[in-house]
């Protein structure tokens, strides 16, 4: 999965982004209160993008 077409998902299901760190970008859910690292990858792979997603409460992208 492209990694613009996740963050959009992201965002689209109330996610923001935190802060930038040195290789991964960190996005909150205002939801949950949980943190998750988003690598800063053109391509990231289908697995961990759902565990991404479920980690924020989001349903997994399609």
């Amino acid at each position: 999965m492209k990694r613009n077409e996740l963050l959009r998902h992201l965002r689209r299901h109330g996610c923001y982004l935190k802060r930038e760190g040195g290789s991964h970008s960190l996005w909150a859910s205002p939801n949950t209160g949980r943190i998750e690292a988003v690598p800063r990858h053109t391509e990231i792979p289908d697995r961990l993008a759902a565990k991404i997603c479920q980690c924020l409460a989001v349903p997994e992208p399609k």
